[in-house]
């Protein structure tokens, strides 16, 4: 197959179309994530559909002082792994094509939404994707369009806007994809020095950290919901030696701090160590939140939630996070 690169929405909508067109929208600097995005895209578009790439790095989206100069360009490369991962099309327009007359005036507000967590980091960051995703959303005119988890603010705001400002295409997300170390794939990954490489592990640690105290929580919580709640049923138990272990279980789960704040303490635990390396972490934000608006959640909040985490290493600033589902194994009986 030979992945076409088009650079004009008129020689996309020039294509013939068959079957359903999915879209993957990157910045360029593709990597593993983005062909897991491609390959995730081609088996949703079937082989009689179609996948469009579309690779513009958006000035509208980098604040003053970030490096939307020194973000790799690197379309050559681009469009060979776009072509091994499935893709019909790379859609490639210059600056003046996405935003003919300048800058537009009129632009999507992100909202609340937008403005906590990353956006209260980068003020106007989401303003600018909510638009450029628009925009592509009408160059491209797909049936489906994915995105990466990895950025689950952006994703949790296009969904809204989707939603909100009734775009008839379906979003899916894709799971993020680590290297075999554990750091999330990202563009700015290149950007680091060995050194820098080391401590950035520790966001990827530090998520896994709180990850497995929620396990534990968790387990201990269905635990507890074992211990016998009758006489009759006390004393059956304690006929089978059951009645120790649960009654154990219980104490353990109501003694250990449990909830949100304690994965965030073991989040955090692990974050404050890399204080100490050559270069340190610089921390921007760790947080809990509802990813249906990105607030944060209660001590007694249950359903999915995303443990989000920004900081800096030299002059590199990543994010990652992780879904976690609080009271997932039921109510107690």
């Amino acid at each position: 197959m030979s992945t076409a690169l088009l650079s004009t929405a008129d020689e996309l909508h020039a294509r013939v179309r068959r079957g359903r067109r999915a879209v993957v929208m990157t910045m360029g600097a593709l990597h593993e994530g983005h062909a897991t995005l491609i390959r995730t895209a081609r088996e949703i578009a079937g082989p009689d559909g179609e996948v469009v790439v579309t690779v513009f790095v958006n000035p509208l989206q980098f604040g003053a002082g970030e490096d939307l100069d020194r973000y790799p360009r690197t379309l050559d490369a681009d469009l060979k792994l776009a072509e091994q991962a499935g893709a019909d099309a790379v859609f490639a327009p210059s600056v003046d094509e996405v935003y003919p007359g300048g800058e537009p005036q009129v632009r999507i507000t992100a909202g609340p939404m937008g403005e906590r967590l990353e956006g209260a980091s980068r003020p106007g960051h989401f303003d600018g994707v909510l638009t450029v995703v628009a925009k592509l959303l009408h160059l491209s005119r797909p049936d489906v369009a994915l995105f990466g988890q990895k950025d689950a603010q952006q994703l949790a705001l296009i969904r809204r806007m989707v939603r909100d400002l009734n775009f008839g295409v379906e979003i899916v997300g894709v799971p993020t994809v680590r290297e075999e170390d554990g750091l999330a794939l990202s563009s700015r990954n290149r950007y680091l020095s060995p050194d820098e490489r080391r401590t950035a592990l520790t966001l990827s640690r530090a998520l896994f950290a709180g990850r497995d105290r929620h396990a534990a929580q968790e387990a201990l919580r269905a635990r507890a919901r074992e211990v016998p709640t009758t006489r009759a049923r006390a004393e059956a138990l304690s006929a089978l030696g059951e009645s120790r272990a649960a009654a154990d279980a219980h104490a353990v789960a109501t003694a250990v701090p449990g909830g949100p704040a304690a994965v965030l303490a073991a989040v955090r635990q692990t974050l404050d160590e890399a204080l100490r390396f050559d270069p340190p972490l610089r921390l921007d934000y760790l947080a809990l939140v509802d990813p249906r608006d990105f607030t944060e959640i209660g001590a007694d909040f249950t359903g999915e939630a995303v443990l989000a985490v920004a900081a800096r290493v030299g002059a590199t600033r990543l994010i990652d996070n992780l879904p976690l589902t609080f009271g997932s194994l039921g109510a107690a009986s």
